[in-house]
C-alpha cells in the first residue's frame, strides 16, 4: 500500500473555528466538488448554505436516505458513506476526520481519507489529534491548524435548576435525557431534546424550539457535539459515561472537549461545567480542555476495500485482512459484517450465493442500515427478505414493500411509538433510494419522504407538549414581592435577575431593559447592581490580561473589547497621542479602574505606532537636526503630507546631508509634495483621518470615511464632492483639484511624465511623446490611463496644478511638428496624426460610460484627411465640421497674458523663471512642475544657461526643481510688495523660523 499526501491539506483544529466554512468556501472556487459529511442532518445544513451560493441547480444532496441530483449539478453534499470510491471532481473534502479512529464507522472514514483524491484540491477537516497520524500515513501532506475563534471556560458545578438561561445540558441515555427535561420543565418552563436517534426533521424543529427563543435549555445527547450551529452559553455534563456499542466508559478528554465545545458562537466565549450527580472535573482535565490539549490519535480503524466476490468465503476471508501500514488496525465487525455472518449461516442464502455477481449483490444488501436498533439476527432476517427478492426477481417486492410502509405510518401513539415507527420508515426510505432495488423508485421516494415527514413532525409536537410548559414558564419569569433576588450575568452580557431579563451588559456599562419599571424595580435593581460588582471586578481582570487581538480601534473613534464599547477617544495636546475616556459605570472603582485605563491606553499606543509606523518613527527620529528636524516636525503635525510649495524655503535650505537623513525614514521629495508614501493605504489612512477628526471636531462633518473605499479600491482619482470637508482628501491621500482629487503618488508620477517634456530641446534628440516646443506640450494616453481619467478631467486637474492651455489650430501644431520631426508628408496628414493621437489619449483608460462620448468628441476635433484612391468616399457632409483646436499645456505664470515678453525680461534679469509658476488650489497658490530644459536631478547650485540659453540662470537640486527662486529678482518689479500677513506665533512655521534664526546667530 503506497500512500501520498501531496495535493492534501488537512485543516485542522478544536469546534468553533470555521472549518467547515473555509471548506464550502473552497469547494465553491472549483468548477466541481465533493463534501463528506458525518451526519445525515450536516450535509442538509451544508446543502442548504451551498444552494444559498450557487443556485439550487448546481448542488446534488445524495446520503444513504436522500437523493437530489439535478442534472449537471457541479457540487454533491454527501455523508460520508454515501460518497464516491472515485471521483473526476476538482475539489474534495471530508469533514470530522477523527471519526476515522470511531470502532463503528471508523474504516469508512479510514478509506476515504487514504483513497479518494480532488483532481485539483482536498482537504480533510477535523481535530488536532489527527495531525500526527496523518503526517506519518500520509507524507507531504499539509497541516494547516486553525484556532479557535472564543474562549472557552470551565464554570464549576451547578444545579442544574441553577444553569443559565442558554445552556445545554449533556447525557447519554434517552431515558436519562427525558428526566432533565421533566425536571426543566417543572422548575424553569421548558427544553427542546435532542437525541440521536431522533429523525433530522425532528432534529432541526427541536433545535429551532430552542433557537427561536420559545425555551432556553436545550438536553441533548452528544449528537450536538457534531457540528450543530447553536447559540449555546453554557454546556453542562449530566453524564460523563457512555455505552459506546461495546462497552460503558468515561468519555476521553478529546470527546468532552467536541460536546463542550458548542458553548460560545464565533467570537463570543462559552462556557461548561457539571450538573446533577457528575464530580466536578479535576484541574488538568479543565486545563486539557480549555486549552484544547489531548493525547494524538495513534491508529484509524481501516478495512479492506479489496473484497473478493468469488465466494461467501472468499467474501468473509477479504473482509478479514489485516493492513499492510502500520498505524492502522483492522475494523471490528461493523453492522454489515456481523448481517453477512448471520446470512452465510443461512442454507436458502448459501444456496443462492455462488455467482459472483450473487455474492456482491448479498454484501450490498448487507449495507442496509439498522435504524431500528434490532438484534443482529431480527436484522439479518430482514436482509434476507430483501436479497431474496432481488436475486429472483430483480427489484423488492412492491407489495411486500407497500405492506411495511402501511405499518408506519400512523401518527397516534407516544414518543417512544412514533420515535419506533421513523426507524422503520427510514430504513425503507434506503431502500427506496438503492439504485436499481424498485421498479418504481421514484414512487417509494416520494411516498417514504412524505411519511417520515408526517411523523417527524408528530414526534416533535409529541416532544414539545410534555417538555414544555408554557404557563410554567411564563410565571416563573414574574417577579415575586418580598423575596430574596438573584441576579445572574449570562457570557453575552444578559442580566437576569430570578430568570428575568432586567438589562444588558456592554463592556462597562449597564443598560437598563425597557419594561422593568414597576412596583419591583428598585428591588431588580438593586440585585442586578450587586451581581454587577463583582461582574465588573472579573472583566476588569480578564481586559488587563487580554491580547490585542481582543481589543479593536474603530472608526468612530470607540475602543471595543471583544465587541463591546470600552473606551473612546479625545483630542490631547499632540495629535499622535489621544486621550483615552473609559466608558464605565462608578461600579467600576479603584485599582480595576485605572489597570482598564493602563490596558487600554497601551492598546491606543500600540495601535498608532504599528498602523502610522513610519510617522510614529520620523517623530521619535534622534539623529534629525536643525532644519531637517523642523521639516520633520512640521510632517508630523500635518500627518504625513505637506505641500511642497508651503515649505519651499526650508527645502531649499536643506543641504544633501539632511535631505538623506530624513529620506531614510521614508520621506519622499516630490514635485508638488512632501510624503510619506507608505502611508498611502487604507488602514493609515483610515486612522490618519480618525486622529485628525478627534483634533478637529471632524467626526460628524460631512465626507467623514467615505474616501477611504475609494483608496482600498484601487482609485487613482475621484470626482471630488463639494459637500465634504476638503481636507478628508489629503488624508486620504488624494489632492484636491478642482471637480477631481487625484492620489497624491500619483500625482508625482504625472510629475515624471511632463518633466522630460518641459526639459526636451527641440533639434537635439528625438521627440519624446507629448512634447511639442520644448516650453508646453500635449496631454498623452500614458498620463490619462495613471490618473483614470478622461481628457475633460485632464484639463480640470492640470489647470488645478497651475498648468495653462494654449489653443492652437490643429492644422498649426501638426505643420509645428512636422517642422520639427523633418517630416515630408503633407501638413493636413501630420495635422490628422495629431487629432489621432487626441483621440487615442481620450478613449484610454476612459470609463465605459464615457468612450462612445470620447469617440463622438475625437471625431470633431480630427481634421478631414484626403481621401485615398483606393476607398469608398464617404458621404459628403452638409456642412463642415471646425477640427477642435490642440490643447498645447504650458506652466502657468502670474501674467499669462504677457507671458512671452514678461519670460524675455526675466531672462534678460538672469531670473530663471520659466516652469516656477503658481497655481490655485483652493484658492491658496502652488509651485506646479517642470522647468523648460533638463537640469541634473541631484547636484549643488551652480552657474549655468538660462531656461533660453542665456547666462544668468542657477541650477537647483532635484527637490527644488519645482520650487519658486525667491531670491531671484521679481519681475513684478512696477509692483507695490505685496503685505506680509500677521505670522501666527504658536503656529509650526513660526516656530520653524525662529529656529532658523537661533541657528544664524
Amino acid at each position: 500500500m503506497i500512500l501520498s499526501g501531496r495535493g492534501v491539506t488537512a485543516v485542522l483544529g478544536p469546534t468553533n473555528t470555521g472549518k467547515t466554512h473555509y471548506a464550502i468556501e473552497r469547494m465553491i472556487a472549483h468548477d466541481s466538488g465533493v463534501i463528506g459529511l458525518p451526519l445525515r442532518l450536516l450535509a442538509r445544513e451544508v446543502y442548504t448554505r451551498l444552494v444559498e451560493k450557487v443556485g439550487h441547480h448546481n448542488v446534488a444532496l445524495i446520503t444513504g436516505e436522500e437523493k437530489i441530483a439535478p442534472h449537471r449539478a457541479r457540487f454533491s453534499v454527501c455523508t460520508v458513506e454515501a460518497m464516491p470510491r472515485e471521483t473526476t471532481a476538482s475539489f474534495v473534502a471530508i469533514d470530522e476526520v477523527q471519526l476515522a479512529g470511531d470502532l463503528e464507522r471508523g474504516h469508512i472514514f479510514t478509506d476515504r481519507i487514504l483513497h479518494l483524491r480532488g483532481r485539483g484540491e482536498t482537504l480533510l477537516l477535523g481535530a488536532a489529534t489527527m495531525r500526527p497520524i496523518l503526517e506519518y500515513l500520509l507524507p507531504g501532506i499539509t497541516v494547516v491548524e486553525r484556532p479557535r475563534m472564543s474562549q472557552l471556560l470551565y464554570a464549576g458545578s451547578k444545579k442544574i435548576t441553577r444553569l443559565p438561561n442558554r445552556s445545554a445540558i449533556v447525557a447519554f441515555s434517552a431515558d436519562e435525557v427525558y428526566a432533565i427535561a421533566e425536571l426543566i420543565r417543572r422548575q424553569r418552563g421548558g427544553a427542546a431534546v435532542v437525541l440521536g436517534a431522533l429523525s433530522p426533521r425532528t432534529r432541526n424543529a427541536q433545535v429551532a424550539l430552542y433557537q427561536e427563543g420559545d425555551v432556553d435549555y436545550l438536553v441533548a445527547t452528544d449528537a450536538i457535539g457534531m457540528g450543530l450551529n447553536l447559540d449555546v452559553d453554557h454546556v453542562a455534563f449530566a453524564q460523563d459515561r457512555k455505552f459506546d456499542g461495546y462497552q460503558y466508559r468515561n468519555l476521553n478528554p478529546a470527546e468532552l472537549a467536541q460536546v463542550a465545545g458548542r458553548a460560545g458562537r464565533h467570537v463570543r466565549d462559552g462556557t461548561f461545567g457539571v450538573t446533577g450527580r457528575v464530580d466536578p472535573f479535576d484541574e488538568e482535565l479543565v486545563h486539557r480542555i480549555e486549552s484544547h490539549e489531548f493525547d494524538p490519535v495513534r491508529v484509524l480503524q481501516w478495512r479492506s476495500k479489496a473484497l473478493d466476490f468469488s465466494s461467501l468465503k472468499a467474501l468473509k476471508k477479504s473482509l478479514e485482512a489485516a493492513p499492510a501500514v502500520s498505524g492502522l488496525a483492522r475494523a471490528l465487525p461493523a453492522v454489515d459484517q456481523q448481517a453477512l455472518e448471520h446470512l452465510t449461516r443461512y442454507p436458502e442464502i448459501v444456496d443462492v450465493a455462488t455467482a459472483s455477481e450473487r455474492v456482491e449483490k448479498l454484501w450490498e444488501a448487507c449495507a442496509l442500515p439498522d435504524y431500528r436498533r434490532i438484534t443482529p439476527a431480527q436484522h439479518a432476517d430482514l436482509i434476507s427478505t430483501i436479497y431474496a427478492d432481488l436475486v429472483r426477481h430483480g427489484t423488492v417486492n412492491e407489495d411486500f414493500m407497500a405492506e411495511q410502509v402501511r405499518r408506519a405510518d400512523h401518527t397516534d401513539g407516544e414518543i417512544d411509538t412514533l420515535s419506533a415507527r421513523i426507524a422503520q420508515i427510514r430504513t425503507w426510505t434506503y431502500v427506496s433510494n438503492r439504485p436499481g432495488w424498485l421498479a418504481d423508485p421514484t414512487h417509494w421516494q416520494e411516498k417514504t419522504r412524505e411519511i417520515e415527514d408526517r411523523l417527524s413532525d408528530a414526534l416533535h409536537e409529541r416532544l414539545t407538549k410534555r417538555f414544555v410548559d408554557r404557563r410554567t414558564s411564563v410565571l416563573m419569569k414574574r417577579l415575586r414581592e418580598n423575596a430574596m433576588l438573584e441576579a445572574e450575568i449570562s457570557v453575552n452580557g444578559d442580566v437576569f435577575v430570578e430568570g428575568h431579563h432586567v438589562g444588558q451588559l456592554a463592556g462597562f456599562r449597564f443598560t437598563l431593559a425597557a419594561g422593568s419599571e414597576g412596583t419591583d424595580a428598585k428591588a431588580v435593581q438593586g440585585a442586578a447592581h450587586k451581581a454587577l460588582a463583582l461582574e465588573f471586578e472579573a472583566r476588569a481582570a480578564r481586559l488587563h490580561a487580554a491580547g490585542n487581538g481582543d481589543l479593536a480601534l474603530s472608526s468612530d473613534g470607540l475602543v471595543r473589547w471583544l465587541g463591546d464599547p470600552v473606551a473612546r477617544l479625545t483630542a490631547s495636546d499632540h495629535v499622535m497621542r489621544p486621550r483615552v475616556i473609559l466608558l464605565a459605570d462608578d461600579q467600576l472603582q479603584a485599582n480595576a479602574r485605572e489597570h482598564v485605563l493602563a490596558r487600554i491606553e497601551r492598546f491606543v499606543n500600540h495601535h498608532i505606532s504599528t498602523v502610522l509606523k513610519p510617522l510614529d518613527d520620523i517623530s521619535r527620529a534622534e539623529d534629525l537636526e536643525g532644519l531637517a528636524k523642523g521639516l520633520a516636525f512640521q510632517i508630523v503635525e500635518n500627518l504625513g503630507v505637506l505641500f511642497r510649495r508651503d515649505v519651499a524655503e526650508d527645502v531649499k535650505s536643506l543641504d544633501q546631508e539632511s535631505r538623506a537623513s530624513i529620506r531614510r525614514y521614508g520621506v519622499r521629495f516630490g514635485a508638488y509634495h512632501i510624503f510619506l508614501p507608505a502611508l498611502l493605504k487604507p488602514a493609515p489612512a483610515e486612522l490618519i483621518t480618525l486622529l485628525w477628526a478627534l483634533k478637529n471636531d471632524g467626526l460628524d462633518k460631512p465626507g467623514y470615511g467615505e474616501l477611504i473605499p475609494m483608496l482600498a479600491a484601487g482609485r487613482t482619482s475621484v470626482v471630488t464632492d463639494p459637500s465634504f470637508e476638503r481636507t478628508f482628501y489629503k488624508l486620504a491621500g488624494f489632492r484636491f483639484l478642482g471637480k477631481r482629487a487625484v492620489r497624491i503618488d500619483i500625482l508625482e508620477r504625472l510629475a515624471d511624465l511632463i518633466r522630460p517634456l518641459l526639459q526636451w530641446k527641440p533639434g537635439t534628440s528625438p521627440r519624446p511623446e507629448g512634447a511639442y516646443d520644448g516650453r508646453r506640450f500635449v496631454a498623452t494616453t500614458s498620463m490619462l490611463s495613471i490618473l483614470g481619467a478622461t481628457p475633460d478631467d485632464m484639463e480640470e486637474i492640470l489647470k488645478g496644478l497651475g498648468y495653462r492651455a494654449d489653443a492652437v489650430p490643429a492644422e498649426e501644431a501638426a505643420a509645428f511638428l512636422a517642422s520639427q520631426n523633418g517630416d515630408t508628408a503633407p501638413a493636413e496628414e501630420a495635422g490628422a496624426s495629431v487629432a489621432d493621437a487626441g483621440v487615442e489619449a481620450e478613449a484610454a483608460d476612459a470609463p465605459a460610460a464615457e468612450t462612445e462620448a470620447a469617440a463622438d468628441t475625437a471625431a470633431a476635433t480630427t481634421p478631414a484627411a484626403p481621401a485615398s484612391d483606393d476607398a469608398a468616399a464617404p458621404a459628403e457632409p452638409e456642412a463642415p465640421v471646425e477640427a477642435k483646436p490642440v490643447l498645447l499645456w504650458r506652466p502657468g505664470t502670474r501674467q499669462d497674458n504677457q507671458r512671452q515678453g514678461g519670460r524675455q525680461g526675466e531672462q534678460r534679469r538672469g531670473g530663471q523663471r520659466h516652469g516656477q509658476t503658481e497655481g490655485r488650489e483652493g484658492g491658496r497658490r502652488q509651485a506646479p512642475h517642470g522647468k523648460s530644459q533638463g537640469k541634473p536631478w541631484e547636484g549643488k547650485p551652480q552657474e549655468g544657461k538660462g531656461s533660453e540659453g542665456r547666462p544668468g540662470g542657477q541650477r537647483k537640486d532635484r527637490g527644488d526643481r519645482h520650487d519658486r527662486n525667491k531670491s531671484s529678482p521679481s519681475k513684478f518689479e512696477g509692483r507695490p510688495p505685496r503685505k506680509e500677513k500677521p505670522i501666527d506665533p504658536d503656529s509650526p512655521f513660526a516656530k520653524l523660523a525662529a529656529l532658523k534664526e537661533q541657528m544664524k546667530k
